[in-house]
């Protein structure tokens, strides 16, 4: 794939900073939602982009193969997800339900261990 100049700027950028400070190991699962408390501050400061940019990071990430900027972006992606509703990750993502009631409430029932404590 195409990996547009503002994605590749970004890489760069990443590379050019991961030489001088690496960065630290992503625990999984991740110990908090806040990348702050995930990543050291630079690292959580350069993934707080627009979601369509984190995106293409990700699979600019793992088409070149630079595993470091592949977890951090997916973990961005993880923490975005972390403790939401089904309803808040659409929202967050603006994915459409296209479930009707019934095969949703099919769904939960089929899955509501993954709910429980």
């Amino acid at each position: 794939p195409n990996v547009k100049a503002a994605v590749l700027k970004k890489v760069i950028e990443f590379c050019t900073h991961y030489k001088t400070e690496a960065m630290t190991d992503i625990e999984k699962p991740l110990r908090s939602a806040v990348m702050s408390e995930v990543v050291q501050q630079w690292y959580s400061d350069f993934v707080n982009i627009e979601q369509s940019l984190l995106f293409e990071l990700i699979l600019a990430a793992n088409y070149m193969d630079i595993k470091p900027l592949l977890d951090l972006t997916c973990a961005t992606v993880a923490s975005m997800i972390r403790g939401k509703t089904p309803e808040e990750i659409r929202s967050t993502f603006n994915i459409v339900n296209d479930f009707t009631p019934e095969e949703e409430a099919q769904i939960r029932e089929e899955n509501k261990w993954c709910e429980e404590p």
